[in-house]
């Protein structure tokens, strides 16, 4: 969850203004990491493990939409 945490910094400390359509995905990939700690925290990991897929999923097109580098992905 780190990971995304930073990403998602990241993201948000762009100097341009994001789109709706940008905003609202990321808050999709916020409440999907919401969820996972949720779950971590029920002792749900493979539901934990699936939503955090979901956040990082979503906020890797979001990066590749505005030309940052999405972590893992292969070009």
């Amino acid at each position: 969850m780190r990971q995304f945490e930073e990403s998602i910094r990241e993201v948000e400390g762009l100097k341009r203004r994001l789109s709706p359509q940008v905003r609202d995905n990321l808050q999709r990939a916020r409440n999907y990491c919401s969820d996972s700690k949720y779950f971590l925290g029920k002792g749900d990991l493979p539901t934990a493990w699936g939503t955090i897929n979901y956040a990082h999923g979503i906020l890797d097109a979001v990066r590749k939409q505005l030309g940052l580098e999405c972590y893992g992905a292969l070009d």
